[in-house]
């Protein structure tokens, strides 16, 4: 008998945010991340429309991480009555805890200061979602073991495995009507300071690949002398280095490369700040899923001494206002908000401050400006110009490159019958595409948000 499921691919589709993936199936609909929008206008619009798909009659949420990408829209859609239980592995819930309360609060935030500035068109200005809906959305969470296949219905079954992109991160494949559709999540790096290389799929009828960095390789840089000479003109030019930083494992990941350079002897004495409320609490994550990741609970803890952890705004002020070179890692990592932007107000305009990018900066934010040369940034309604030395260091990022996206579909053993492509712009898109086509000679589709796919299984 054929048995008919839709795919509908409701983000992360045509560009790298709002991740959501959802499986119609005549047993069950599944959806596979639940992400906001974020970057240009016209893609953050999209969180306020209501979901297309009636969150009551979706029956699992799986979690590949817990990026703000992949989970942020969780609350909203708790609020439009999605009450079932929410997947992913017992990391990937701890973070994505931390992250919705901030994200939560922050909403709250906004809506409160356009209210009390009367700068919103709306009156009152809202929320997307509440600190009450965030927490109503941790309680459903429901951590899953790694490597075991969990059956849920007659014809469909699921499996975790880690593929080393932040802590706790996975793909996921699942067998229904005995055809396999495996969820690659955001791939991470062969070589990782932090974590272990990604395991690889074995078999895919229907691949959904993530194409962040499809149309490029990541440099062979030597972070570590960018860093040993970044630093050393910092305390010449009595300047100040500030790294925008994703609170989640990139923060984690520049602390360690500090201090092995620390340990070694390779670095001048400086101070250096860590300032990300969001961040502080990751570190409390790493240090409880020690097995997670592969720095050994006392050298962590030893990690830690050598940082000076801001914990309220107050000593932000006091760091901004210390005549004297520093190292400042802040959130956030796209310079989109967080207590980066309070630096960056008074510090880009300085020629003796240096700004390091750490990460992939997405379309129409204003790490991407940065990146691209602006002459001037908006902070707080107000232009900055930029005087400021802006650096780029692409061998930090967490994602793979195109050849280690080739190589992480290597070991597949069929041929599947299509791939995918997701997760990427449509320069990354299509240069993937073709690389894939080259190589395997694979069916390769490229979706569109709301796409709606049938497949005859």
């Amino acid at each position: 008998m054929e048995n008919q499921v839709k795919i509908h691919f409701l983000g992360g589709s045509g560009t790298v945010t709002g991740s959501k993936f959802l499986i119609e199936t005549p047993e069950l609909n599944l959806l596979i991340d639940c992400g906001l929008f974020q970057g240009v206008k016209s893609l953050r619009e999209l969180n306020w429309k209501d979901f297309p798909f009636d969150p009551k009659n979706i029956d699992l949420i799986f979690l590949t991480h817990a990026h703000l990408d992949h989970t942020g829209y969780l609350p909203r859609l708790v609020k439009q009555g999605y009450k079932k239980p929410i997947l992913g592995t017992p990391p990937t819930l701890g973070i994505a805890g931390v992250i919705l309360r901030d994200s939560a609060k922050i909403q709250e935030e906004d809506a409160e200061r356009a209210n009390k500035e009367e700068y919103s068109k709306h009156q009152p200005a809202l929320p997307l979602y509440t600190s009450s809906d965030a927490e109503k959305t941790i309680g459903l969470f429901k951590s899953i073991k790694l490597n075991e296949w969990h059956r849920i219905s007659e014809n469909i079954k699921y499996r975790y495995q880690t593929n080393g992109h932040i802590l706790g991160s996975t793909f996921i494949e699942f067998e229904i009507f005995e055809k396999y559709f495996v969820f690659s999540g955001d791939v991470g790096r062969e070589k990782d300071l932090l974590l272990e290389a990604p395991n690889r799929p074995e078999w895919a009828d229907y691949l959904f690949l993530e194409s962040t960095y499809g149309d490029r390789l990541h440099p062979e840089d030597d972070s570590d002398e960018i860093l040993i000479e970044t630093i050393k003109e910092t305390i010449n030019q009595k300047g100040n280095l500030i790294i925008p930083s994703f609170a989640v494992e990139r923060l984690q990941g520049i602390m360690y490369k500090l201090y092995l350079l620390i340990k070694k002897n390779k670095i001048p004495e400086i101070p250096i700040y860590i300032d990300s409320p969001m961040g502080n609490e990751v570190l409390g994550l790493f240090e409880g899923f020690s097995k997670w990741h592969k720095v050994e609970p006392d050298e962590f803890r030893k990690m830690l001494s050598y940082f000076k952890i801001i914990t309220s705004y107050r000593d932000t002020w006091k760091t901004i206002d210390e005549n004297m070179s520093k190292i400042v890692i802040a959130s956030s990592g796209m310079v989109t908000g967080g207590r980066v932007l309070t630096y960056l107000r008074y510090l880009i305009g300085k020629p003796e401050t240096t700004v390091l990018l750490a990460g992939y900066q997405a379309e129409g934010t204003r790490g991407r400006q940065l990146e691209n040369g602006a002459s001037e940034v908006k902070i707080f309604g107000k232009y900055c110009p930029v005087k400021a030395k802006i650096l780029k260091m692409e061998s930090l990022s967490a994602h793979a490159d195109q050849q280690e996206l080739l190589d992480w579909i290597s070991e597949i053993k069929n041929i599947p019958e299509k791939i995918f492509l997701i997760h990427g712009e449509p320069t990354a898109l299509d240069s993937l595409r073709v690389k894939i086509k080259d190589r395997y000679k694979y069916p390769v589709s490229i979706p569109a948000i709301n796409d709606v796919i049938t497949l005859k299984l």
